[in-house]
């Protein structure tokens, strides 16, 4: 029973906690990112193709955001789903590309 290891030990050191302080700065950031978009839908007066560039902006941005503090792909040992998403962006993007060579050529 003395040689099982304990939750809050690690060979004598204690594990940190991130603590709500990078969550509630990431929810902060989500929802200034979706305010954002929706103020440059709303302004109606804007032109549309700065429009579609300020959204797909804030997409990506928002993409990060969720990944790094929500699903903590910020940490060590997430490699083997950080490789399966980047895999599934390449097939994505294959797949419209030659959608679009298929259709256009």
């Amino acid at each position: 029973m003395a040689n099982q290891p304990s939750a809050a030990n690690n060979n004598g050191r204690r594990h940190k906690s991130e603590g709500p302080q990078k969550h509630i700065i990431a929810f902060i950031f989500s929802i200034l990112l979706t305010v954002i978009a929706f103020a440059a839908v709303a302004a109606g007066e804007v032109n549309e193709t700065f429009i579609y560039i300020i959204l797909i902006g804030m997409a990506i941005l928002q993409v990060f955001v969720q990944m790094a503090f929500w699903m903590h792909m910020k940490d060590r040992g997430h490699i083997y789903p950080i490789i399966g998403i980047l895999f599934g962006i390449t097939i994505a993007i294959t797949a419209v590309v030659m959608a679009q060579y298929w259709v256009w050529w």
